[in-house]
């Protein structure tokens, strides 16, 4: 583990760039330059710091605060449609030691919990905002739990049917399935379909931050 921020830049055709933590699952935001995207990065850190704290990483995070931009990816459409990461880097497509592995499936387990525990915490009534074509909260959770069997976890073929992602334990036993997935797939080197092994860690992590962060900014109590 570096004691530097690495960080891929993601460069849109004409108006985004997203920059995302690569040692760090979860830290991904976007900007309408590299410089922009890079501060809107470093502004998230702190509220990144819990997701360590739970991981048990808080240390090796607080001495990772220096960004160090590490590649540099030709994004798509999608990218700038998007602000979100849709092109993996070269350096994803490097097979994980198992240490990094476990080490970053931790940080995922823990996007989790941050999100399962802001979902409990944060009000059922969300102020109005432009995030997520203005879903209620309960909208907001059902789309996280069900977009990771329909576009993520079925790239290393877990195929969880929708309704069982909305009692507890049948999360919890596809969560599971889907950490071990990736540790075979990792484990044999092979990619998710099109995504490294790394890339799907990435999206799946930015995923539930990204959403779990909006509820946040759109609690009334914040």
């Amino acid at each position: 583990m570096t004691e530097t921020l690495r960080v891929i830049l993601e460069i849109g055709k004409k108006r985004r760039v997203v920059a995302g933590a690569m040692d760090w699952p979860g830290l991904d935001r976007w900007g309408t330059s590299e410089d922009d995207a890079l501060e809107k990065l470093l502004s998230y850190v702190p509220r990144y710091a819990g997701v360590a704290e739970r991981a048990g990483m808080s240390k090796a995070f607080v001495r990772a605060r220096d960004a160090e931009v590490v590649e540099r990816v030709p994004g798509s459409s999608s990218t700038d449609f998007w602000g979100i990461a849709h092109v993996p880097s070269q350096i994803e497509a490097e097979v994980l030691s198992p240490a990094d592995l476990e080490r970053r499936l931790e940080l995922l387990r823990s996007c989790w919990a941050y999100f399962d525990e802001a979902a409990t915490r944060i009000s059922d009534e969300l102020r109005p905002g432009p995030r997520s074509a203005g879903r209620s909260h309960d909208q907001i959770v059902r789309h996280v739990y069900y977009n990771e069997p329909e576009q993520f976890s079925r790239k290393v073929e877990v195929r969880t049917p929708l309704e069982v992602v909305l009692a507890p334990d049948g999360l919890a036993a596809h969560r599971r399935a889907y950490l071990d997935a990736i540790r075979a797939y990792n484990g044999e080197g092979k990619p998710a379909r099109t995504w490294p092994i790394q890339f799907l860690i990435r999206r799946t992590a930015h995923h539930v931050m990204d959403h779990a962060w909006e509820m946040e900014d759109r609690d009334p109590a914040s």
